[in-house]
Order: structure tokens, then C-alpha cells, then sequence
């Protein structure tokens, strides 16, 4: 049975974009249409209008969430007697396949969620600084599986998350430069007891298989309070990753540092085969090996149509 269609028998309920904007319940709009213009993602149509519709309803909701969860740990804290000292941040999942909208999702949340009335303080931090140097890629013979679980230093992953939930302060995440392709050697940023964190990334829900003996294994999921997947039909996400491609072939491309800076010079009909096969042997499989599976395991599922917009919202029965 799919979960993913409405009937009785589905964790979710669903909704139409207009029907889930009418859960935006007056709450006034704080992002304006240049600086939505600032935080989409190259290729990604969102407007003021959509987030308004749809990523307020959203924020609200993650609001509700988060004041539940700090009125549980303050019930908590007093069943053990002031044992429990440390408020922990409130972790948001991000997932989704290559161009289907993550990035652009992450920053409007954070932006809206760092707007509400109580002013919480808000961080975003991506998987893309947690891969493995290209070195080590390279070396490893995973290059052409860069994305794929195995070309994440998940170790470090889980350290990061675990120190986070644990109260530390000022834990560092690496940075990841989309113009060179690579982590920056030496470079990190500190995440210092953030209300709410929102962890962005392809395999983020990702599960591994249970071992035998019922011993713990932990996953990265394990961390969050709450999970998000950014959904399409996987013809759309190809056609959104190619006209990306082609588009940063005009743009970012033509920067002499770019990874991708051959890619500048060539003709348009082979780059555009180039893109092809690169969705065709990587980013098509990560998606039906690791990324898509991980689907029903989100709290909310945003379903994106042909034009690129939120259509459909599919929200976890409590």
C-alpha cells in the first residue's frame, strides 16, 4: 500500500497549496520580495506570493513545535528534579534529490523562523561541508558517487549533532565552496546553542540495516525533531537539474576557479549530454537508491509540480 496516497490507512493528511494556505491564520509577512529573491536558489521560481502560502503555514507550525518541545523539557526538568540543566536546540531535517529546492526551503524557513515574536536564534547548516575532501574522493575511488552516503564522514556527522544535543558550546561544522567543489581545507563555522537548528542535506533521513544482536546504531535522523522532504516527479527534477546545469554554465562556470570551468567552453549540445550523463549515473541513482526511499520517514512532505512550485502538502497524523 502507498502511504503517499490519500486513504484511511495513510500516516498523513493532505493538502492542496491553496487549502494549506488558509493555515497561515493572519500572521503578517516579514520577508520581503527582494530578499526572497536573495535567498532562492538559482532556477527556483519562489515568490513572495508562495511564501506566503506556503512556507508561513510551515513556520507556524515548526513554531507550535518548538513551544511544545521547550514546555516538555521544562516538565521534564522537573521530573528529574533540575537533573536535566541543558536546553538543547530543536533540529529540523531537510531532504530531498539534487535542484528539487532544499537550499531554497532551509533559508526562507530560517529567515521566517528567526522572525517570530520570541526572536529565537536560528542556524543552518548543510551535509555538503561533512563530505570527504575530494582527495580523499578521488583516492577512495568514489568521486563519481560524491553525494552517495559512503562519501560522507558520517562519524563526524554524528559528533556534531550528538555535541549539539548535549549543550556544547561553539561546535564547529565545515564549509563546503560550491565554486571549487570541495571542502575548504582548515575552514568551519561554530554553531553556539542555537534555539532551533535546520540540518540540510541529500541522505539526511537516511537509515542503515539493523544489526542482529539489537545493539544501538545510530543515524543522523536520530538528532532531529522534526523532518521535512522536499518531493517532484522525477522528471521534473531532471529537467530543473539540467536547465541548472546549463544555466550555471553561462554563469558560474566561466569563473576560472570553478570545478566545472571546462565546462564553459564547450558547445551547448555536449554540455548538455555531459549534464545528462551526470544525472543518468549519479544523481538518478542516488535518488532510487538512497534519497527517495527515505520519503515516508519525513513529518511533512512538500510535493513540487512541473513548474517548480508547492502543490501538494502531505503532514504527519499525530
Amino acid at each position: 500500500m502507498d502511504q503517499l496516497v490519500p486513504s484511511q490507512f495513510s500516516p498523513y493528511r493532505f493538502f492542496a497549496a491553496e487549502e494549506w494556505g488558509r493555515f497561515r491564520a493572519g500572521q503578517p509577512l516579514t520577508l520581503t520580495e527582494e530578499e526572497v529573491r536573495r535567498l532562492r536558489s538559482l532556477g527556483d521560481p519562489v515568490d513572495l506570493d508562495e511564501v506566503g502560502r506556503i512556507f508561513l503555514p510551515i513556520s507556524r507550525l515548526l513554531s507550535a513545535h518548538v513551544e511544545a518541545s521547550q514546555l516538555l523539557f521544562r516538565q521534564r526538568r522537573r521530573f528529574l528534579e533540575g537533573q536535566d540543566s541543558v536546553k538543547t536546540p530543536f533540529i529540523i531535517g531537510i531532504a530531498g534529490s539534487v535542484a528539487v529546492g532544499k537550499s531554497t526551503t532551509a533559508r526562507i524557513l530560517k529567515e521566517l523562523l528567526a522572525r517570530w515574536p520570541s526572536s529565537p536564534k536560528v542556524d543552518l547548516v548543510t551535509t555538503d561541508g561533512f563530505l570527504y575532501p575530494n582527495a580523499v574522493l578521488d583516492a577512495e575511488g568514489l568521486m563519481r558517487r560524491k553525494g552517495f552516503p559512503e562519501s560522507y564522514d558520517v562519524p563526524r556527522i554524528l559528533r556534531f549533532l550528538s555535541d549539539l544535543k548535549a549543550g556544547v558550546r561553539h561546535v564547529e561544522a565545515p564549509v563546503y565552496s560550491h565554486l571549487v567543489y570541495d571542502v575548504v581545507k582548515g575552514a568551519s563555522v561554530a554553531v553556539d546553542q542555537p534555539d532551533i537548528l535546520i540540518f540540510e542535506g541529500l541522505n539526511v533521513l537516511q537509515v542503515r540495516p539493523m544489526p542482529p544482536d539489537g545493539k544501538a546504531v545510530p543515524f543522523v535522523s536520530d538528532f532531529f525533531d522534526y523532518a521535512i522532504y522536499i518531493d517532484a516527479e522525477e522528471a521534473d527534477i531532471r529537467r530543473w537539474y539540467l536547465d541548472r546545469f546549463m544555466r550555471l554554465r553561462d554563469t558560474a562556470f566561466r569563473d576560472p576557479q570553478s570545478f566545472f570551468h571546462r565546462y564553459a567552453a564547450i558547445g551547448e549540445t555536449e554540455a548538455l549530454d555531459i549534464a545528462e550523463g551526470l544525472w543518468r549515473d549519479i544523481n538518478a541513482r542516488n535518488l532510487h537508491e538512497n534519497i527517495l526511499p527515505t520519503r515516508p520517514r519525513a513529518d511533512l512532505i512538500l510535493h513540487k509540480g512541473e513548474n517548480h512550485r508547492v502543490d501538494q502538502v502531505a503532514l504527519r497524523k499525530l
